[in-house]
């Protein structure tokens, strides 16, 4: 399936960060034309659906794609990461976007009807944990208390913060988080909980971010969580929790994702464009070409923690091999 794998907000970058890197790219030029300041002469579609959390790094992606290649029409859902596979391998879409790996029963069903797809590791994210900016007691959280939360016993039954710790005040706990076909969902549950998919399932779920800023910011003792862009973007109006896995509290930053120290939540964002799409739709591959060989810059456009050098020379020899998968199509 061409599938390489390492281990390791609808909100918009402010439209003058991305004109300033639309013109420092068409400086630059390239090769296919893409990063020209003329028109490519490419037309077309391409659709890409998936995660949430990658949602805005694509469309950012997007909007300096179209810089060059105005006459193609890229469309970004976010139906949630699995919900994306679902569409991917139904031969739905173009790209899918994701925060976690594909599984291996959603690979399946892709070669069961003949998707092959190649696996990018684009970006890196800190899963944040936020508060409202009233909260003054649960600014750090170990991984046991946010497990005595989130675990599926706690359902009916933790709903207050001093059931977590005695020494936090009496207020009603209100949960906010991703939905059930999020990689978000699934990779929180898995590090927080221990089991992929166990979770109480009396919070508010939305596949919608936003809708996750909204709750945390109208309810003192709110708590949710997603990437760590959707944060970056309200940081004025949320407060991150900071996180103690056994060795002090660690608050989720670039820097702690890159010396390894914020876990269990540091995590690797993805993009699985389809062979078979890019062999039969010039746009389709051109703009994977694009994203892979600008992604440092659209990162940190969309406020994305960008790939190390490892992962930069991973992401180049995944991109080669791409190429030469489409080529042999």
């Amino acid at each position: 399936m061409h599938v390489k794998r390492t281990h390791l907000r609808r909100v918009i970058a402010p439209a003058a960060t991305v004109a300033a890197l639309a013109l420092t790219l068409a400086a630059c030029g390239g090769d296919d034309g893409t990063t020209d300041d003329t028109a490519s002469g490419l037309s077309g579609s391409v659709l890409i659906d998936g995660s949430s959390t990658v949602g805005p790094m694509a469309e950012v992606a997007n909007e300096l794609f179209g810089e060059s290649n105005p006459d193609v029409k890229v469309t970004v859902g976010e139906s949630g990461t699995g919900g994306g596979f679902e569409k991917f391998c139904a031969g739905e879409t173009d790209i899918s976007t994701a925060s976690r790996p594909i599984e291996e029963d959603e690979a399946a069903i892709c070669e069961e009807n003949g998707i092959t797809f190649q696996e990018l590791v684009i970006a890196n994210d800190a899963l944040t944990l936020v508060i409202n900016p009233d909260n003054d007691w649960a600014t750090c959280l170990t991984v046991e208390q946010l497990k005595t939360i989130w675990e599926p016993k706690a359902e009916g039954t933790i709903t207050n913060w001093n059931q977590v710790d005695p020494s936090f005040p009496n207020e009603e706990l209100t949960l906010f988080g991703a939905g059930t076909d999020s990689g978000t969902f699934d990779y929180f549950t898995d590090a927080i909980n221990g089991e992929e998919g166990a979770s109480r399932t009396d919070y508010s779920p939305t596949e919608n971010d936003n809708n996750t800023v909204t709750g945390v910011k109208g309810s003192v003792g709110g708590l949710g969580y997603f990437g760590y862009s959707y944060y970056e973007q309200n940081s004025d109006s949320l407060t991150a929790v900071q996180v103690d896995n056994g060795d002090g509290c660690v608050a989720p930053s670039p820097e702690t994702v890159a010396d390894g120290t914020y876990q269990p939540l540091s995590r690797e964002l993805y993009m699985y464009p389809s062979i078979e799409s890019a062999a039969d739709n010039a746009a389709a591959k051109a703009f994977t070409e694009f994203f892979a060989e600008n992604d440092a810059e659209i990162a940190e456009a969309a406020l994305f923690i960008a790939l190390n050098d490892e992962q930069s020379s991973l992401l180049d020899s995944e991109l080669a091999d791409f190429q030469s998968a489409v080529d042999a199509v």
